[in-house]
């Protein structure tokens, strides 16, 4: 843990309501007991700098014996990151990787060309009541690397700067901010942090980045005279100085922004390609189904299912 004294730097909270570029109201999805819900690409915003998929999964409970089962599924032209509140998953995929994903550590999981993985609550986790709370997030890839090869980078909690200042404590999870770095080598340029607020503290945004954005997961926050509570994000103008501050309860939210990348991206399924011919390659080779010498493999272990191709 270490103290940072540009937490607490000398930035205004402003009253301009102008200085929010958008407000994004997620969607919500039950899942069979389980809700979703999406940010993330919105109709009046695809990304935030590279962060084009934004979902708050839960919190949810699990009794004995039940859990999350995202049977093996492909994807190209993005790297994941699933962060956990609470909870574990299993994470296998097509090079091979076989990680638990725990609260607070990071798995980024490139994709670049092809590459298929699963997330399950499987084996210990289902053996008592499991509790799953937490945030998954797709960075679209630079043109540039959208044909890289998969690759998989794991980083535990201890691993990543936790950064303390009166009221608040921020973990880095992604990028340079605050003039930390967390140890992940990213794609781009951006940052994407877990803060933690007591009732009335102040967290100045990032100065760094033209992009930034802020989703609240709990409590409430007061942001340029306006008050938000949870299940918003707030995407500022670039090059504004501003903080916000926790409201009565205190808050948790998730920062994320960074540059912006030099053009949209097509979205289709679990797809994301700056080309639909991209995407169209893609789903055939997915359709093909050729584990043993086509683009995609199921993940060693987790092989004996699929997610099959949406029909549309």
């Amino acid at each position: 843990m270490s103290w940072n004294p540009l937490l607490d730097a000398d930035i205004p909270l402003g009253n301009d309501v102008d200085a929010i570029e958008t407000v994004i109201v997620p969607r919500a999805r039950d899942l069979g007991g389980f809700e979703v819900r999406r940010a993330l690409p919105a109709p009046r915003r695809q990304m935030v700098g590279p962060f084009i998929f934004f979902d708050q999964m839960g919190p949810a409970e699990f009794l004995t014996g039940q859990g999350i089962d995202v049977r093996p599924h492909p994807h190209i032209g993005l790297a994941t990151v699933t962060y956990l509140y609470q909870g574990r998953l299993h994470h296998r995929d097509s090079l091979g990787t076989d990680q638990w994903i725990e609260p607070g550590a990071v798995n980024w999981m490139i994709a670049g060309n092809g590459v298929t993985h699963s997330e399950r609550t499987d084996g210990p986790a289902r053996q008592a009541p499991l509790s799953m709370f937490g945030i998954q997030t797709w960075v679209a890839l630079p043109e540039h690397l959208e044909e890289t090869g998969a690759s998989f980078e794991h980083a535990p909690a201890s691993a990543l700067p936790l950064l303390e200042a009166e009221g608040k404590q921020v973990r880095l999870v992604l990028g340079d901010a605050w003039g930390a770095s967390a140890p992940v080598e990213t794609t781009s340029e951006m940052f994407y942090a877990d803060a933690q607020l007591e009732p009335g503290a102040a967290l100045p945004l990032p100065d760094n980045h033209e992009d930034r954005g802020v989703y609240v997961t709990q409590g409430s926050v007061e942001i340029a005279g306006q008050g938000f509570e949870a299940g918003r994000m707030m995407v500022f103008r670039p090059g504004d100085r501003l903080s916000l501050k926790a409201g009565p309860q205190g808050a948790r939210l998730m920062l994320l922004g960074g540059a912006t990348l030099g053009g949209p991206r097509h979205i289709w399924w679990n797809f994301v390609a700056s080309s639909k011919e991209r995407i169209d390659a893609a789903k055939e080779a997915w359709r093909a189904g050729d584990w043993r010498h086509g683009r995609f493999r199921l993940p060693p272990g987790d092989d004996s299912e699929f997610t099959p191709l949406p029909t549309r």
